[in-house]
C-alpha cells in the first residue's frame, strides 16, 4: 500500500473546496460516504484477524489436548495465516499514522 503525500493533500484540498460550496447551505452538509465506507471496512479487517487468532489458539488446544482430527500441519497452517494477517494490520495502521503525521505537518 503506497501512500504519497501529494496526492493526499490535493483530495483534502478538494473535500475543503466542497465544504466551502456548502457553508451558503446549512441543509447541504452531508457526511462523506467514503469515510464511513473505511470505517465498516477497517473495522471488518480487525475482526477477521481477531477471528484467524482465535481459531488458531483454538486449534493449538485441541491438538494439545489429543484431538485426532487435527494434524500438526493444519494447527502450524492456522498459527502462520494468523500472525501473517497480525503483521498485515501492523503495517497498515504503521502507513496511516505516518499518512495523518505528514498530513498533521503540511503547512496551510
Amino acid at each position: 500500500m503506497d501512500i504519497k503525500a501529494q496526492s493526499l493533500y490535493q483530495e483534502l484540498q478538494g473535500m475543503a473546496e466542497q465544504t466551502k460550496i456548502g457553508l451558503g447551505d446549512p441543509n447541504s452538509l452531508t457526511t462523506n460516504p467514503s469515510s464511513q465506507n473505511f470505517a465498516e471496512l477497517l473495522s471488518q479487517a480487525v475482526g477477521t484477524v481477531n477471528e484467524m487468532q482465535l481459531d488458531s489458539k483454538d486449534k493449538a488446544m485441541a491438538f494439545e489436548m489429543g484431538d485426532k482430527s487435527l494434524s500438526l500441519a493444519d494447527v502450524m497452517i492456522a498459527k502462520e495465516k494468523a500472525g501473517i494477517a497480525f503483521e498485515a494490520t501492523i503495517q497498515v495502521r504503521n502507513k496511516v499514522l505516518d499518512a495523518y503525521k505528514q498530513i498533521m505537518n503540511m503547512p496551510v
